[in-house]
């Protein structure tokens, strides 16, 4: 009988439909379907492209961040320094445009990003020190450079050479949601199809078992974070040469809002799992409540309370997800 039981032919078991498991992993989808016809039946203004392109626009520096913040979750870590390093890059790019020239400007604005991210990284592998503390304290650093920049003072940049970034259009589309649309396709194929975004699954995965199997995980972590750092550079100058300002205190919260909409699209806390295209389907989402909140005129009190409790709520479906 055990040599039956050991000899018989397996046969292919069939996964199980879970409506939980379903939720779990296209919840976030469902959630904006709802909310986008229940804008649209509550204002017919809401569902047409001229509006649905202004989301997008609006949320293009964001949603910048957050694609490259998924790399930093999956592979175990978290950055709390981007609003930061937005607001620094921001101020440096306006500085050097006035001062040195435009193009100069917007080149250096996401180089000094992917050096402060890398400094990040530095830090975090060098001395072993928890992401979410040296995040936080380099977050402090940044911001104080972006002020002793301006001194405090804002830095008007009104030239044409600088404003086509954020202010400029294909067509309908505003160049900031292309430069979004490219970068996010950039990210996606660097997780999904490369070694490298192999590799971040492995370390946000299992640590010891990546470095067993021959991973440099110090150097993967430094790359998510000089990526992400690259990320709010390119987010910053975009957003400075939209509004031909810089500001020293731009991009505060921004660094919470990113780890939210990477969380609510369903990237797992704890590493080892996630997807670019969730992080942007958090950036909608967030986008779309702030937008229904607008058309309401309802307190932006509530939109806050809200958001809040929808992030509680993924982070509870995500916890949840892990211990099973």
């Amino acid at each position: 009988m055990a040599e039956l039981q050991a000899t018989a032919p397996t046969t292919p078991s069939r996964a199980r439909f879970s409506v939980g498991d379903f939720l779990r992993e296209y919840g976030i989808l469902l959630i904006i379907v709802v909310l986008m016809i229940g804008l649209t039946l509550i204002s017919p203004s809401f569902l047409t492209s001229r509006n649905l392109l202004n989301i997008l626009n609006q949320s293009a520096p964001l949603a910048i961040i957050a694609v490259a913040l998924t790399l930093v979750i999956i592979s175990g870590g978290f950055d709390l320094s981007t609003g930061a390093i937005f607001g620094v890059a921001s101020v440096s790019a306006a500085w050097l445009a006035v001062h040195v020239d435009p193009t100069v400007g917007m080149i250096a604005g996401p180089l000094l990003g992917l050096l402060l991210g890398v400094v990040n990284g530095l830090i975090i592998t060098g001395f072993n020190v928890h992401s979410f503390l040296a995040t936080l304290a380099s977050s402090m650093v940044y911001r104080g450079i972006a002020v002793l920049i301006t001194g405090g003072a804002l830095i008007p940049v009104r030239m044409e050479e600088f404003a086509w970034l954020g202010r400029g259009r294909v067509g309908m589309v505003n160049i900031a949601v292309l430069i979004l649309l490219v970068f996010m396709v950039a990210v996606m194929v660097l997780l999904n199809r490369t070694t490298f975004g192999r590799r971040v699954i492995a370390v946000g995965g299992n640590e010891e078992a990546a470095i067993l199997s021959g991973v440099r995980t110090n150097l993967v972590r430094i790359a998510c974070f000089g990526l992400t750092g690259f990320a709010a550079g390119l987010a910053g100058i975009i957003a400075v040469s939209r509004i031909s300002m810089g500001q020293p205190q731009a991009g505060v919260g921004m660094e919470l809002e990113a780890i939210a909409a990477v969380i609510l699209g369903g990237t797992s806390i704890y590493g080892g799992a996630g997807a670019v295209w969730r992080s942007i389907a958090g950036v909608l989402l967030l986008a779309l409540i702030g937008n229904g909140f607008n058309i309401l005129n309802v307190n932006p009190f509530f939109k806050d309370l809200t958001t809040g409790v929808i992030i509680v709520v993924a982070v509870a479906l995500s916890a949840g997800k892990k211990r099973r």
